[in-house]
Formats: structure tokens, sequence, C-alpha cells
């Protein structure tokens, strides 16, 4: 806890849209209780002002950074996946590093079950359609009574199943601790996954990138996979093995897939995803909003007074399992 009397902590918010989180801090009532400064994302700050940080709110900090802010006590991401800053391998052992995660509860949900209705309703065939003038009957195939399997039952994996079960989907799913979920039909642990690839018409990743996952979904686990099943990845793109998941496409071991993230952003345009019929390329749209700097700002403002109030924060990375 920061007494009163003494100094206020330095707070760095250091990422091109800082004044949105600047503002939401002085909202809150607390500007008065800390020291703000400010800082594109790619610029240097003033040794002596880092020096005195105690946290930072950034989208990642510069290699060797950390050991020139012996004051840090607390570092806020503004994304939910934190891999890329467990794996640079300079985090201080005593700093606490918090993340994003639930900013994108409401839009990541939306655009699945947009992917969802892109596979079974034929409106991307009717606007080439209607471009060439052309009419043509199609018939969309109907979502109720399928089969959605989500790996990983996280806070967005339980608000799309609330969503799928509104349109009958039956939903089965994965999630370390294996406890009942509203709207999920089976929860199954980690080692349950084979029975939920084999039973999915869909399957959704939604796992973080641990040791465990990378390269989940690899040959051996799509053949798992029914061959009229299809691949949606919202989750990382480390999960998939690309030159696995292109032969099973290929060669009819699943459907397809929609995929949202990769291991390379942006996708190089020699990459075969962009070619093997079947694949559908998103532009990691899954996440982003109008306004999600102000949704992870609330979060932040709140971890901001409890981190002044010495309470525990919300959302810290457990190191050990990598989320």
């Amino acid at each position: 806890m920061y007494r009163t009397g003494v100094a206020p902590p330095l707070v760095l918010l250091w990422l091109d849209e800082a004044e949105i989180y600047a503002r939401a801090v002085d909202r809150a009532g607390l500007g008065g209780r800390v020291e703000v400064a400010t800082l594109k994302a790619g610029e240097t700050p003033d040794p002596a002002l880092w020096a005195r940080a105690a946290a930072v709110l950034a989208w990642r900090v510069p290699r060797g950074a950390f050991q020139a802010a012996p004051r840090l006590r607390w570092a806020q991401t503004v994304t939910a996946g934190v891999e890329g800053w467990l794996a640079r391998g300079d985090l201080p052992p005593g700093l606490t590093l918090t993340c994003a995660r639930g900013t994108h509860r409401v839009q990541m949900p939306e655009n699945i079950l947009g992917a969802l209705f892109h596979l079974t309703k034929p409106y991307a065939a009717i606007t080439r359609d209607q471009e060439a003038r052309r009419w043509t009957r199609r018939v969309s195939e109907s979502l109720a009574g399928k089969t959605l399997g989500i790996l990983g039952l996280g806070a967005i994996g339980q608000e799309v199943a609330r969503k799928a079960a509104a349109l009958e989907l039956t939903v089965i799913g994965t999630r370390r601790e294996p406890a009942p979920v509203p709207h999920v039909a089976r929860v199954l642990p980690p080692e349950g996954t084979p029975e939920v690839l084999g039973t999915a018409d869909f399957l959704l990743l939604l796992l973080p990138v641990t040791p465990a996952t990378r390269d989940f979904m690899d040959a051996g686990r799509l053949g798992q996979m029914r061959p009229t099943a299809w691949l949606l990845n919202f989750g990382r793109g480390e999960l998939v093995v690309d030159r696995d998941l292109v032969d099973a496409v290929e060669g009819g071991v699943i459907k397809g897939a929609v995929l949202d993230v990769f291991r390379t952003e942006p996708l190089p345009a020699d990459h075969p995803f962009w070619t093997t019929p079947g694949i559908t390329v998103v532009p990691h749209l899954g996440g982003l909003h109008p306004t999600r700097d102000e949704l992870v700002a609330a979060l932040f403002v709140d971890n901001l007074r409890r981190f002044l109030a010495g309470e525990p924060l919300q959302h810290v990375v457990d190191r050990g399992r990598g989320y």
C-alpha cells in the first residue's frame, strides 16, 4: 500500500493509445495518487524516468529494458496472450505480470459465431452471384443439432457456449479443471481431447500457447477429427502445425478451416493458407472492437486501484502455466 506523505508512484503508459488510459486514470480519481508518464510504443524512455517507474502498461517492453527499472513491481499487458512476454527470458522474478484476459468476452464470440454462419450459410457465394447478376438457388446448412467442440473453456469459450446454446448447438469441450459449465453438455479434462476431436462437427481452438499446447493440432490430432468437421482457430497461430493442416484439408482428412490467428502476422503472401481450397484466412479480426482500449483501460484502472491499496490484482499471469 502506498502511504500519504511520500512521493506518488510513477506509472508509465508505454503505448500509442496512452492518452486513452491517462484519461481513464483521471476519471477514476487516481490522477492525484500517481505520477503518470506517457510514451509512444517504440520510443525509449528517459533513463531517469524509467528507473523510477513502479508500474508499466504496454503492448511490449524492449528486451533488456527491465534491468534499468529497479523499482518496477507491476507490468500490465493490453493483450490476453502473454507468450511473447514469457518467452523473452528477462522478466524479473519479483515482477507481477497481469494480462487483459476477459476484455474480448463479447466481440470474439460474435466473430466466432460469424465464422460458423460463414461455413453453413452461402452468403459469400450469393455475393459473388450478385456481382455477376446470376440467380442461383442455394441451400444453407443448419447449425441446430450439430456439435461444437471447444478446446479451452475459459471466459471466451463459456460465452461462446452460452450463445451457441441459443442456436441449438450441442457444446462439449475441455478445461484444465473440468467442473460443470453452463450450456456445455460435457466438460472434459485435457486428457479427454480425443473424445472432443472425434465428436465435434466444428472444433474451436481457444487454448493459450504453452509448452504443452504449441503445435497441438498436428497430423495426429487432425487425423482424429471427423472428415466432415471444420477447424476454427481463434486462439493462437502456434497451436496449429501449418503444413499438417494444409495436408489434412487437401487430403480430405477434415473438411476445412477458418483461421483468425497465425504464426506470422501479417500472413506472408506466399503462405499456402491463402490458396488452399477450404481454408478461410481471417486477418486477426477476433478480438478487435471499436472501443477495445476503453475496455482494457477499465481493467487497468481497477488493477491500479488495487495496486495502490496493496490488494491482489486481477488476471495475474501464472508463469508456470504460461497464462
